[in-house]
């Protein structure tokens, strides 16, 4: 006769089980949440942002949040790696997704202050006293931020 063998789980066990469980009804998106911050001049900086990442009739596209991510594809898979190794170590979902939102906002910000994109326009740099795209007052890239949501919630 064979020996019967019960599987149990541990209490650590149980609690991982959990962590994924609140880890796959959560989502963290990153970027510019619509009416959180506005331009001297009154525009939504999340309208603003969307004008520059895909231009408009007058203005280049400026993709820094698309270029955020495709310059630092390895950089991000080796970070969400190593969250996946806290995961394992006991670090909550809910931490390992601020750390998430902390990473790419950062990503962003430096895409936003370093990044190789269309010049200003001759006019542009009148009005604003700089060649620099995407940099004017700073509020955009102070503007940059995540939200922890529950996923499928609409907009953060």
């Amino acid at each position: 006769m064979a020996a019967r063998t019960t599987d149990r789980i541990t209490p650590d066990g149980m609690k991982f089980q959990r962590m994924l469980k609140e880890l796959a009804n959560k989502e963290v998106r990153i970027g510019f949440q619509h009416g959180k911050a506005t331009e001297e001049n009154g525009a939504d900086v999340c309208d603003v942002a969307a004008w520059n990442e895909l231009g408009t009739e007058r203005m280049p596209s400026r993709p820094f949040l698309r270029k955020s991510v495709d310059e630092n594809e390895s950089k991000i898979n080796a970070f969400l790696q190593s969250k996946k190794k806290d995961l394992v170590r006991g670090v909550s979902a809910e931490q390992v997704l601020k750390e998430i939102g902390i990473f790419q906002k950062d990503l962003i910000q430096e895409k936003i202050t370093e990044g190789d994109f269309a010049p200003n326009a001759e006019s542009t740099k009148r009005q604003k006293g700089s060649s620099k795209p995407l940099i004017d007052s700073g509020r955009m890239r102070q503007s940059v931020n995540y939200v922890i949501q529950k996923k499928g919630s609409g907009d953060g």
